[in-house]
């Protein structure tokens, strides 16, 4: 059995530089033919290629480790992607008679959502207000029964908002115009609302 050649019997690739095993004809990397054998001095063109070919590996290789550990940083310093909470928002409805309009995210529990909502024309018109849990709503949207309520107001053209989430779970904050559709009557309302953690900013309890 033939020693396997030493790397002072290796000779270099023509093309690209690399090492080639004694006695092979083509570069087992690029393919090329014709390696300079070791002892070997290649022609001076074939050096600057092969000093080229290197200089140009290294910078990429360079060019990559830089390029992912800038984005390795960036993404470290932009923390994780935040989205504005569906129930931090403030807007004006239009309520027609015996109709609703419905806020809705989730809420971890002991979180809380406080605001406040104005009915602004007809000035003076009272809003039912209501919040329902996942399995109350759907009881609401879907007319079966009387569903309990997590909270709800005695109606009124403006009040807070103030609740306390006892778990977590979609919780749906439903106005409603009272008035039966033969009034005709409808009523513009605004409402504003702010999602709020019960975790202290500094991370304390």
């Amino acid at each position: 059995m033939s020693a396997s050649p030493t790397p002072s019997t290796w000779g270099t690739c023509s093309f690209c530089g690399v090492a080639v095993p004694a006695g092979a004809t083509h570069c087992p990397i690029c393919g090329a033919a014709h390696p300079i054998p070791a002892g070997a001095t290649a022609s001076r063109p074939v050096r600057r290629r092969v000093r080229l070919t290197a200089t140009l590996r290294s910078a990429i290789v360079i060019a990559a480790v830089v390029g992912l550990a800038y984005t390795l940083i960036a993404a470290v310093l932009a923390g994780p992607p935040t989205a504005p909470d569906p129930l931090t928002t403030s807007g004006a409805y239009s309520l027609a008679p015996g109709n609703f309009t419905v806020l809705w995210g989730e809420i971890t529990g002991g979180d809380y959502i406080q605001g406040n909502y104005s009915a602004i024309t007809p000035p003076g018109m009272s809003v039912d207000v209501a919040i329902y849990n996942s399995s109350q709503w759907s009881w609401f949207a879907n007319g079966t029964g009387t569903p309990g309520v997590q909270w709800n107001n005695t109606p009124t053209w403006h009040g807070a908002i103030v609740f306390a989430a006892p778990y977590t779970d979609t919780f749906y904050f439903v106005f409603t115009n009272p008035l039966p559709a033969s009034s005709g009557i409808t009523i513009e309302l605004y409402v504003s609302t702010v999602y709020e953690s019960d975790v202290a900013e500094d991370g304390g309890i």
